[in-house]
């Protein structure tokens, strides 16, 4: 075996913000087998993309017998070329392991053949970092925000499934769970849940095990919400945010999901994340930034969501 390979770990939207870059290197390496490797999170997406002739998810392995047969893998399949995106210590690691004989090695690793060594490479946002380390390498990259509307689009049948009432507005109230300051209040959500509903729009509430509690104070203050919560994997957001009339969550993954979609999206971010370095991007997507997050006025975030471009019924 030999061709390509393409490292890209996660977390969701650096994923998400990774995909043009993927089409680059496709297109630079028209013919080429091309491999990613990535983590089981981000298997059936990385699929869905139609871009990989290979996806591994051995990308973080657990144990040192795991990590010892993922080298042994490497060096096995002989790649020319290597695009570590995730330009991590962890993907870094794999280059060493693999020296005498590593293939050329785009990324950060030191003694890479093709070096991303700018030193102000990490105040650059994810997007424009990516394409100057891929233009570097030689490989055509713009800077643009991720288009995922084909996949959504392609991926549609999956709303059958939620019996969505439309118009449909997504609320996505959760985010890391060690990091509090980038959540905007539960009960906020549930004020703005309740416009919603008197507007006419159908609140859908997406998230995880954590936002539980969160979705059930939204659904008492908001009659006719719709509740997520544990039922969507990454397809199916991406399905729900191409007909989304407008969405509204924290600096979380599945915001890049929704607004690499194309819905209309709202971004609310605090002070412990920089939307200059890691915000979705796009035409219909906008953000707040206050001081204290948890001090954003309801009325502030209904006049932004209400700014946003108007999707057709």
């Amino acid at each position: 075996m030999s061709g390509i390979l393409v490292i890209k770990f996660g977390a969701l939207g650096d994923f998400v913000q990774a995909t043009g870059p993927f089409a680059a290197i496709r297109k630079h390496h028209a013919g080429e087998r091309l491999t990613l490797l990535t983590t089981t999170p981000y298997l059936a997406l990385a699929r869905a993309l139609n871009v990989f002739d290979d996806v591994w998810d051995d990308g973080r392995p657990k144990s040192f017998a795991a990590q010892i047969a993922l080298i042994l893998k490497l060096r096995g399949a002989r790649f020319e070329r290597v695009y570590d995106l995730q330009t991590s210590e962890r993907s870094s690691f794999l280059f060493q392991m693999l020296r005498p004989g590593a293939p050329e090695w785009s990324g950060i690793a030191r003694g890479a053949s093709h070096s991303h060594a700018n030193p102000k490479r990490d105040f650059l946002h994810t997007i424009e970092r990516q394409a100057e380390q891929l233009r570097l390498a030689g490989v055509v990259a713009e800077a643009s925000p991720p288009d995922l509307s084909a996949l959504a689009a392609r991926e549609s049948a999956r709303l059958a499934k939620f019996s969505l009432k439309e118009p449909y507005a997504l609320l996505v109230p959760g985010g890391s769970p060690h990091r509090p300051g980038k959540r905007w209040p539960a009960q906020n959500y549930a004020a703005l849940a309740a416009r919603l509903a008197q507007e006419g729009l159908t609140p859908a509430i997406i998230g995880g095990a954590p936002e539980t509690e969160i979705a059930q104070t939204i659904l008492a203050a908001a009659r006719g919400a719709q509740n997520l919560v544990g039922q969507t994997d990454f397809l199916d957001i991406l399905a729900l945010g191409a007909k989304a009339r407008l969405a509204v969550g924290n600096d979380t993954g599945p915001m890049h999901l929704i607004a690499a979609a194309g819905a209309p999206a709202l971004v609310l971010f605090g002070r412990e994340s920089d939307p200059a370095l890691c915000a979705p991007r796009g035409e219909n997507v906008a953000l707040l930034r206050p001081d204290l997050l948890a001090a954003l006025p309801v009325e502030d975030v209904a006049a932004a969501l209400a700014r946003l471009p108007a999707r057709a019924s």
